[in-house]
């Protein structure tokens, strides 16, 4: 399927009362949830240790 189908069939499945506002959000988040997946799928990962240590240096 192709993105502007995806996309399409999106729409389609929202309610009738949208807001535009909320169609660009909610491909907004979509499309971030499917970078992280991807970024996860090619290794591109940070321990959980390596967020509390950096987490540790911001918050102090």
């Amino acid at each position: 399927m192709s993105t502007k189908e995806e996309v399409i069939k999106f729409i389609k499945d929202l309610p009738e009362n949208v807001t535009l506002e909320d169609i660009i959000k909610e491909l907004y988040v979509r499309k971030k949830i499917e970078k992280g997946i991807q970024e996860l799928n090619n290794g591109k990962v940070v321990s959980h240790n390596e967020v509390k240590e950096k987490l540790g240096k911001w918050l102090n």
